[in-house]
């Protein structure tokens, strides 16, 4: 089985990591593990007219390692092997492609992230991947 845990650094996803820690635990074989964040895209623009492409992309894993920090920490800490994805695009459309891409059993994310209205029921982002996944999605609140 393959889980993909999708991180961005918010609380709610850090419980997503904790939950996914516990969950794996009852697991007679460990799941491979897809650790993945998705960074918006910066509109090009006029950013590309300021900066080179190597700039954007060294902003862009920088952020995003920023933002995996705190989850390799805890799968490190509890022996969990995982690969660590990187992406830019559309947070809900990178996380349903890349589950169906590698053939994820499960996805398991945070019900909000970053989000500006972080009081919904369930965040747009976690709403749209819902929506497009083809595999069960696990939400954490």
């Amino acid at each position: 089985m393959k889980i993909l845990l999708a991180v961005d650094g918010s609380p709610c996803s850090e419980r997503a990591v904790e939950y996914l820690v516990g969950y794996v635990a009852g697991f007679k074989e460990m799941p491979a593990i897809h650790l993945l964040h998705v960074h918006p895209p910066i509109p090009i623009g006029r950013v590309q007219s300021h900066i080179g492409h190597a700039t954007l992309e060294s902003y862009y894993r920088e952020e995003s390692e920023a933002q995996l920090a705190a989850a390799r920490a805890r799968l490190d800490a509890a022996g969990i092997q995982y690969a660590a994805h990187i992406h830019v695009g559309q947070p809900a459309e990178v996380i349903a492609k890349l589950a169906r891409d590698l053939e994820c059993g499960q996805i398991v994310m945070g019900t909000h992230g970053h989000g500006a209205v972080a009081s919904l029921v369930i965040g747009s982002v976690a709403a749209k991947v819902l929506h497009l996944s083809s595999c069960p999605v696990l939400l954490v609140k």
